[in-house]
């Protein structure tokens, strides 16, 4: 294995072991640092894997007990259509 296959099969928020140079090393160091700070930081990023791992298991769910995913369905769009309708009936008196 070459170091170049050790570096592409590490994260990109790692640093790479066994770098000599010290000039080299802070490179590799704020790579990652930057890299980690740009997956913290990308909000719409995470919020787009997060929801697709929710309709993932969403999905197994409804696969498994479609009885109960029913009626979970029915109780969120009741709960919503209730929200909406206190807020409705608050702003119009």
């Amino acid at each position: 294995m070459t170091s170049s296959d050790i570096t592409r099969s590490l994260p990109k928020t790692a640093v790479p072991a066994g770098i000599v140079d010290a000039r080299d090393s802070a490179r590799a160091e704020l790579k990652a640092a930057l890299a980690a700070i740009e997956v913290k930081g990308n909000f719409p990023r995470r919020i787009d894997k997060a929801s697709k791992r929710a309709a993932a298991r969403a999905r197994v769910f409804a696969d498994r007990n479609p009885v109960a995913a029913t009626a979970a369905a029915v109780a969120v769009a009741a709960t919503i259509g209730g929200a909406v309708w206190v807020i409705a009936r608050a702003l119009s008196r």
